[in-house]
């Protein structure tokens, strides 16, 4: 072989090794991505952030990606003691009745509710999601009541739910890609236990009847814990009506992204587009975090029982960038009130941490009230003074 012929064979490995050695690039260069799902929709879960839409308000079928409302109300009820993951449900004559997926559950079976909420989030069972709906609720219509409510209430204006699982074929029962989105959302978010759960690729559970004790095996329907190491959960769908549906959920260097695809012409295509989302957003964003736990200097505060006040940041500031900026020339400033005047009462906001970026505000941060300060009265003066002069 001569030299050029080498040369162009070390050429063409190289060519081809590289991909599997850095993954896609292509990404990285701004590479439009082009899905063949009608409807998508790619969000960074931290911030809200939109980094990618196809059609995101086109009402649709959900199936049971439904699941994931009833994933957060079962947690919303768990946060608030209303049930407790020990708690033991019996399974209805109606929940043992549904069909599509399901575990099987038999009229009477006793499951608890930590039970339960593996056989929604890792194998969908629908008879699972009425049971447990049933035992929040007292009947599945009073918890699809909760759930348009709770729709309602995140501002998921073209979501409107039938039923609790994605069984029913009727129109009505509708949402969007940007409505799941926002539901993931909720759910990861507030609820990241969540993550137990969807993680779980198999898993065994006893059913325990009339007839007997046997094992039944609990296997996930997202296939992407087994083809995408970043993959945390979240809910896979499909009906005829809504063809193939998937919420994907991932997580990497602090990055957490939220991928829905709808509508997807067979699961394969649903797979393999909510990957490429995913890959597509990690290869463009970056997180600056800053955990606010430093100290802040006490205000002064104006007629009080106490001449300061204890302040703190609120929270964490997180900025998504998907330029390559130079977080090092990120900047924060403090902002407060000019007067704080008494009564302050704990938790009140009193100024805020302002960020910016080449001297462009980037996002803030609000500083309240660590403690309470009440309103001070003739007496108060009084004992002020013969502390300082007398004591």
């Amino acid at each position: 072989m001569t030299g050029w012929k080498r040369f162009i064979c070390k050429l063409l490995a190289i060519v081809m090794i590289v991909p599997f050695l850095y993954g896609n690039t292509a990404y990285a260069q701004g590479e439009a991505l082009s899905l063949s799902s009608p409807s998508a929709i790619l969000v960074e879960a931290s911030t809200g952030t939109v980094l990618f839409e196809k059609n995101p308000d086109e009402v649709r079928s959900p199936a049971s990606i439904t699941k994931i409302m009833t994933l957060l109300l079962t947690f919303e009820a768990l946060e608030k003691g209303r049930i407790k993951l020990e708690d033991e449900v019996s399974t209805s004559a109606y929940a043992k009745s549904m069909g599509g997926s399901q575990v099987f559950l038999e009229e009477g079976e006793i499951q608890t509710v930590d039970t339960l909420i593996k056989c929604i989030a890792v194998a969908s069972g629908n008879d699972a999601s009425v049971a447990i709906a049933e035992y929040i609720a007292g009947s599945e219509a009073e918890f699809v009541n909760q759930m348009n409510e709770k729709a309602a209430a995140l501002g998921m204006t073209n979501t409107h739910f039938l039923d609790c699982c994605g069984l029913t074929s009727d129109s009505s029962h509708h949402t969007t890609a940007r409505d799941v989105a926002v539901m993931s959302r909720e759910l990861i978010t507030r609820y990241p236990q969540i993550y137990n759960y969807t993680t779980i690729w198999m898993e065994d559970i006893t059913h325990v009847t009339r007839q007997g004790s046997k094992n039944f095996t609990l296997s996930s329907t997202n296939k992407l814990l087994k083809q995408y190491q970043w993959t945390t959960g979240l809910k896979t769908g499909s009906t005829n009506a809504a063809k193939y549906c998937f919420s994907a959920t991932a997580s990497k260097d602090g990055i957490d992204l939220i991928a829905v695809v709808m509508g997807a012409p067979d699961f394969k295509i649903r797979f393999a587009e909510a990957r490429n989302m995913l890959e597509y957003g990690f290869a463009m964003t970056r997180i600056y975090t800053d955990e606010n736990k430093e100290i802040l200097t006490p205000l002064q505060v104006s007629g009080g029982k106490s001449e300061e006040i204890r302040i703190t940041p609120k929270g964490v500031f997180r900025y998504l960038d998907v330029t390559g900026a130079d977080f090092t020339k990120i900047e924060k400033r403090y902002q407060y009130k000019e007067l704080l005047e008494a009564p302050v009462a704990e938790g009140e906001e009193v100024g805020k941490i302002i960020y910016t970026l080449d001297g462009q505000e980037i996002g803030s941060v609000a500083v309240i009230a660590a403690e309470t300060v009440e309103k001070a009265y003739y007496v108060d003066y009084l004992i002020r003074v013969f502390r300082k002069y007398l004591i």
